[in-house]
């Protein structure tokens, strides 16, 4: 019985060093599998983020520049019309200023020479004032420009980071949502592998221990069985010894007395 014990011990260890061992090897083979998952997600989304920033980048910075370049045209075009506008009107202006002189200087002196340096004054006034104005008209259309095109610049750098803002926040967003959601399923699996682990080793141990019993259980049957069959036999060889002695003890006794006979008989005849 010890020795049966002493075998079930052993084989019952047995078993459990093996399911732990297949334990571990199923933990560590999932382990690393997640791993790999959570690193190729990870690697794959932030390849989509750069490329998504880039593209973004690349048309908000088109889209700027085409807009500066039309900004630009259109200022152009206006300081264009602008310049010739008033070209147009300063010379209508020194036209009838002139004819005007003229004519008035004609009319109340008749000399040549005043008219001459009447004419040359006015001439010299209206260029200087021609200067000026357009020195301030060339200046406020730049001043003008500046401010514009400083306007435009600023508030597209301002649409361009509010963009690439956005679309970092989302792709982050999506990227831990994916590595969570990854995560999430791994976690499942490993716990799913777990149970299952478990409920094989605890089916192992119950047929094991079922198979145990019953190994028990037939040798207690054939140690009684054997015990029996020698009490059985030990039984017989008694009874049979008991007939013997019997048998032994009753031919003595009709010896005895058969001789016991004879030899009353023999003293009667003498």
């Amino acid at each position: 019985m010890v020795l049966i014990v002493v075998i079930v011990v052993v084989v019952v260890d047995v078993v459990v060093v093996v399911v732990v061992v297949v334990v571990v090897v199923v933990v560590v083979v999932v382990v690393v599998v997640v791993v790999v998952e959570v690193v190729v997600v990870v690697v794959v989304e932030v390849i989509v983020v750069v490329v998504v920033v880039v593209v973004v980048v690349v048309v908000v910075v088109v889209v700027v520049v085409v807009v500066i370049v039309v900004v630009v045209v259109v200022v152009v075009v206006v300081v264009v019309v602008v310049v010739v506008v008033v070209v147009v009107v300063v010379v209508v202006v020194d036209v009838v200023v002139v004819v005007v002189v003229v004519v008035v200087v004609v009319v109340v002196v008749e000399e040549e020479v005043v008219v001459v340096v009447v004419v040359v004054v006015v001439v010299v006034v209206v260029v200087v004032v021609e200067v000026v104005v357009a020195v301030v008209v060339v200046k406020v259309v730049v001043a003008v420009v500046v401010v514009v095109v400083v306007a435009i610049v600023v508030v597209v750098v301002e649409v361009v980071v509010v963009v690439v803002v956005v679309v970092l926040v989302v792709e982050v967003v999506e990227v831990v949502v994916v590595v969570v959601v990854v995560v999430v399923v791994v976690v499942v699996e490993v716990v799913v592998v777990i149970v299952v682990v478990v409920m094989v080793v605890v089916v192992v141990i119950v047929v094991v221990v079922v198979v145990v019993v019953e190994v028990v259980v037939v040798v207690v049957v054939v140690v009684v069985v054997v015990v029996v069959v020698v009490v059985e036999v030990i039984v017989i060889v008694v009874v049979v010894v008991v007939v013997v002695v019997v048998v032994v003890v009753v031919v003595v006794a009709a010896a005895v007395e058969v001789v016991a006979a004879a030899a009353v008989t023999v003293e009667v005849e003498d």
